[in-house]
Parts: structure tokens; sequence; C-alpha cells
């Protein structure tokens, strides 16, 4: 029976609900009649002129309804809109009926005399009370018999009791398929206990988790805080394992933002919302004005941090956006998918797919000769620490000769903006890949030096999603069955995910003067062992019972905590509270160089040009010695550019000695 009416009700259409208001329609002038003199006896002299007025009633009230829109609307899925709407609707046929009886009706004698003059207002009333409460009793009863078909559901609680909160318990209330029943809300703002959201009870703040656990036998519970910080994440997860329940959450705030998640999404709670941060706030005008109707070219756009940065470039409307890059299939990739971007299919935005090696100068010239760049994303740079060890050919030549030769391109070819994507292993380095990249900030500052352009380098840390991340290092020795392998248990990393570090590099893109090097607020280090314990526990697996932590000890090149900033940088908060601003410090560097090559500081021939073109000399020499395989000459080169490079045999050495300073490990 109840499967019959629930078909019948989907199946009413607005042509049937029109049949239905027409009875009401002709019915209510007699209710408002009969509740007017109290009794049939006493109407029955104004039946005549009852019925004409019933007539003309139906003349007119379903054209004012239909001008409405009240017959547009599927009311088992009516929500506010459609009741404002019916409300209006109905609402205006009251006006139009007062209207019509007080100086059409009466004043024509279309009635009796005797006809009571405050039947209009009781019949309007009447048809608006009964059209209503017909279309939000199928709202209604469609609604409650959804909500008791199918399978039984799972008593759910919900974290967060704000709009995002609010849209999931409609959702979870309205929408049977998802086979959840929620409890109720819990949310620490004390004004919104005891309240009902959309007949959902707040029951209280997060501290009594595990009390309204056990008193509605909750068996998961919602985090509905898109926005929230991972600590927050990490609080609530950490009390459903205490309550001994599931805990999952809804996509947050850059999936949301980026088009790779619906808001409806419900899922488990993976690693990247336990260490994500609130939301950042940035200035898209400033980004806009820098980058709409520019010519922006990408390095390594085919590479993690890369392909994110045309993604987020190509909403700026470019006139165009040349991807170069050194595999075809990485480009091949986001150049397709770029391609079914509104901007580029509106002819908003040129692409230009360019396979080229940044080291090859004469190819990269016929780029930058063709195309024009006015603002350069440089993402392209050897990265694994391991690798570059021993590699130091191939990591001078494409961190150090591509970025120099990239660099003074830009230069010649009137490049107004050019933004390096550096690493916080850049400072005071202890693997190839960290100097190498220091030396590649250097020129970038030098090149500020000599030719006044805004030439910048953004520093960050690791990147969770980027590739050879230990994110997924970790999840593959978890489904092998372990062990899971941990360099050392006091071991930190700065973490800070794609999107976020890509929206902080194009605001600090605009923030550049020349010469800077701009440090995102990485937040607080987190614990690689804590790291890998939460990759355990969410992949629902126990430490000790299903699989091993065995400690490996730091490979060469590896450090135990990193670092943001050098000791003499003194950075300075920008106009951005995310992101900070080193200025100038490549002084530092010059100077000692200077006084190598015999060449003091504050005298005639320390000019600038003089100390860029010994910069310049000792950067030509590691380049040569690197190429011609000179490693030791190429090592020393390195440490009169970077004086605070440790090889990773030094490191390890400290660290087995215990002596290694964490030198300005968080400023």
């Amino acid at each position: 029976m109840t499967k019959k009416l629930r078909t019948v009700l989907i199946g009413l259409r607005n042509r049937n609900y029109l049949v239905l208001d027409l009875i009401l329609i002709a019915l209510s002038p007699w209710i408002a009649l009969v509740l007017r003199v109290d009794s049939f006896r006493e109407a029955s002299p104004f039946f005549h002129p009852l019925l004409i007025y019933s007539l003309l009633g139906l003349g007119w009230k379903p054209l004012v309804f239909y001008l409405s829109g009240i017959y547009e609307r599927y009311w088992i899925y009516a929500s506010t809109d459609a009741i404002l709407v019916l409300l209006a609707g109905t609402g205006a046929s009251l006006v139009i009926e007062v209207f019509l009886a007080l100086f059409v009706f009466f004043p024509a004698q279309l009635l009796v005399p005797q006809f009571p003059r405050s039947l209009p207002f009781m019949n309007g009333a009447i048809v608006m009370a009964l059209v209503c409460t017909s279309r939000l009793a199928v709202r209604l009863a469609y609604e409650r018999m959804r909500r008791g078909a199918g399978t039984a559901k799972t008593p759910i609680l919900i974290v967060g009791a704000g709009v995002s909160g609010s849209m999931v318990g409609r959702e979870l209330r309205t929408n049977p398929d998802l086979h959840y029943e929620p409890m109720g809300f819990l949310d620490d703002n004390p004004q919104k206990e005891g309240l009902f959201i959309h007949g959902i009870p707040v029951l209280g703040p997060l501290a009594k988790l595990e009390a309204m656990v056990k008193a509605y036998g909750v068996k998961e519970i919602i985090i509905a805080i898109p926005a929230a910080p991972g600590s927050v994440v990490r609080a609530v997860d950490h009390a459903c394992k205490r309550a001994g329940v599931k805990s999952k959450t809804i996509p947050g705030i850059f999936e949301l933002l980026n088009g790779t998640a619906r808001f409806s999404q419900i899922r488990d709670i993976q690693i990247e919302d336990i260490l994500r941060r609130g939301v950042v706030q940035t200035d898209p005008i400033r980004v806009t004005r820098l980058l709409t109707g520019a010519r922006v070219m990408v390095t390594g756009a085919g590479g993690s941090i890369g392909s994110e940065l045309c993604r987020q470039i190509i909403g700026s409307r470019p006139s165009d956006l040349i991807l170069v890059g050194h595999g075809e299939n990485s480009i091949f990739g986001i150049a397709n998918e770029l391609k079914k971007h509104a901007m580029v299919e509106d002819g908003d935005t040129r692409l230009h797919s360019v396979i080229a090696d940044i080291r090859d100068e004469d190819r990269m010239e016929r780029v930058l000769k063709h195309h024009r760049p006015q603002v350069v994303f440089h993402a392209a740079a050897h990265k694994h620490v391991g690798l570059m060890e021993g590699n130091l050919q191939d990591a001078v030549s494409n961190n150090v000769l591509g970025t120099r030769t990239l660099v003074d391109l830009s230069a010649e070819f009137d490049v107004q903006h050019f933004v390096m994507i550096s690493s916080d292993k850049a400072v005071n380095p202890s693997s190839v890949m960290g100097v190498t990249k220091r030396v590649a900030e250097l020129i970038v500052q030098e090149s500020a030096m000599r030719t006044g352009r805004s030439f910048v380098s953004v520093r960050f840390g690791n990147v969770l999603g980027s590739r050879g991340s230990v994110i997924p290092i970790f999840k593959e020795q978890i489904a092998s069955g372990g062990p899971v392998l941990v360099t050392h248990p006091r071991a930190t990393r700065f973490f800070m995910t794609i999107p976020e570090a890509v929206q902080l590099v194009l605001q600090a893109a605009t923030l550049g003067k020349g010469g800077e090097v701009f440090v995102l607020d990485m937040g607080q280090p987190i614990r690689i062992l804590d790291l890998v314990r939460d990759v355990i526990r969410l992949s629902g697996l126990k430490e000790g019972e299903d699989l091993e932590i065995k400690f490996t000890g730091l490979t060469r090149g590896e450090k135990l905590h990193e670092e943001l900033f050098y000791d003499f940088e003194e950075p300075e908060q920008s106009d951005h509270g995310k992101i900070f601003v080193c200025r100038n410090h490549i002084q530092r560097s010059l100077e000692k160089l200077l006084s190598r090559a015999g060449i003091a500081a504050n005298v005639p021939g320390s000019t600038p040009k003089a100390e860029c073109s010994v910069f310049r000399r000792e950067v030509d020499r590691l380049i040569v010695t690197a190429t011609v395989g000179e490693k030791d000459e190429a090592l020393a080169c390195i440490r009169r550019i970077v004086p605070q490079y440790m090889s990773g045999e030094q490191v390890g050495l400290e660290e087995r000695t215990g002596e290694m300073s964490l030198r300005g490990q968080t400023r």
C-alpha cells in the first residue's frame, strides 16, 4: 500500500494540482460563508449570489496561480524558493479578491446588499491555506515515505552545525540512497545548542561526542566543515577512534573550489584532510590583474606543481599560456585537460604545447623569441633528494644551468615577472638537490639585482600528492603488508597541499618588486612517524598487529628537520599573512665570494656590477666542472657559492654523534 501511494505521489503533475485547485476554489466560498454565519440555515439566502461569486473565482484565480509560477514546480521536491512562490501566488490571489469584491462586485451589485463584506477576506485566506496545505502535504508525505523506504539506515552524528552542516543534514534527510539517519549535530557554538536544523537537533559541543555516540547508538561521524584545519579533523578522528566509531568527511574547500569534488560527496577521511590547514585568504583581484590578457609561460608544466599552476592560471584568462616540458606525455595530458576549460573553448586563451629542455639555450631562445612571454613561472627542476646525491652532473645542469639559461633569456626578451619555485631544502642544504636549488635562488636574485626586473623565488616544503611524495610510498608499503619504512623517529617535515601552495605562489608573484625570496607559511612541522601512524589507522589497520614500522636511519642528503629561513635572512611578513619575504640577502653571499676573490666590499671595484661578475664566473665554473665530471672541483665551487652547505656525509656524522645544530627551524 505504501509503495502504491509513493508511486501515486511521484506521478502527480501540475494538471492534477490544477484540478484540485479548481475544487478547492469552488468549495472555499461556501466554507467561508458557513464560518461567517455559523449555520447552513442562515447561509441559505446567499446561495445564489455565492454561486456567482464562486464561478467568478474559478475564472480568475487559476490564472493568477499560473502567472505566479505555481504550476511550474515539482512539489514532491519543493524547497524554500518553491514555498515562497506558493505564498506569493496565493497572497496575490487574496489581495486581488479583496480588491474585486470591494471595488467591482459590490458596487456593480453582483452580490445582494446583505452579502457579508468580510467574506472575501475569509475566502481568500481559506483558499490560501487549502492550496498551500495540499502542496505541503504531498511534499511531507513523500519525504516521510522516502525516509522510511529501503534498507535500514545508519545512525550518525554531524560535526559542524554551520551552513555546510545544514546542507549535509538536509541532503541526508531527503536522499534515501545515502542510507544515513542523522541523530544530531555537534557544534562548539553554545548559542546553537538545543536548536533544530531541518528537524535535526544540535546536541552540544564536540566534547560530548563519546557520550552521544553511546546515547544514540551512533555508528559513524560525518565532519561537515570543509574549511576546517587539519588539527580539527585529527581531533575529531581521534575522538571517533576512542568512541569506536567510523569517521567520514565531505571534501575540503580546495577540492570544492577546483571542481574535483562535489559538496554532497561523503567519503572516508584521507591523510590530506588531517594535514590540511584553514582556508587561505588571497587577493584574486591582484592575481587576475597580473595574468588577464598576459602571455604566460610555465616550465615543468606537466609536473605536479606546474600542471596545477596551469589549472589556476587559466581561470584568469591570459591571452596565451605556453606549456613547456621535457616529457611529451605529461604535456599532452595537461594540454588536453586545459582544452576542456571554458576559457579555452571560448577562445579567450590560446594554448601552446612546447616540448623543450630548459638546458638547451638555442631551443629556449627560439621559444621565448617566438612567444614573447610577459610572465614566467619556472617549476621545472630535478627534486628527488636521494637520486640527485648520485647524479651531481644532472642536478647542476638542470637546476643551475637550466635556471640561469631561462633567467638570462627572460631578461633579454623583456619578461616582466619571473617566479622560480624553490624548496625548503635550499636552506642550510645538506643535499645536492637542496644546494642546487639554493644556487638557483641566488641566480634569480643576482639577475634581479643586475636588471632591476621583478624576478623572485618562492620557497616552500613538501607538497602532498606531488610526484615522489612520501604518502603514496607509505600506502604502497601498507598495501604490500609492510613493514613501513621510516628514516628516524624524530624526523619532521613541512607539508602543504598542491592547490594551496600554487595559490600562494600566484599571490607571491603579485608582491615581488625584484630579488625577493618569498617563503610560504607552512605551519608547524609534522613528525613523519605520526604521519605514518595516521596513514596506517586510516587504512583500517593497527600498528604492531597488522604491520610493523621499521626505522632505516637518515639516508645520504637527508636532514632530521627541514628549515624555512637562513639565520641572516630576517624574514618580514608581506602584505599577505601567509607569505614571508626575505629581501636582498644575496649581498651576504656576494661579499663572501668577493673576499675569496681578493676584492674587499665597500671599496672601489666592489660595485654591484663587479659583485655580479664574480658570482657569474663562479657559477660558470660550477657548471663547467660538473659537466665534465670533476665532482670534487664542482663541490668546491658549490661551497664557495653556498658556504652553509654540508654534504650528506657531514650531516650523517653529526646525526650519529648527536651534534647536529637545529638552526633557525621555524623562525
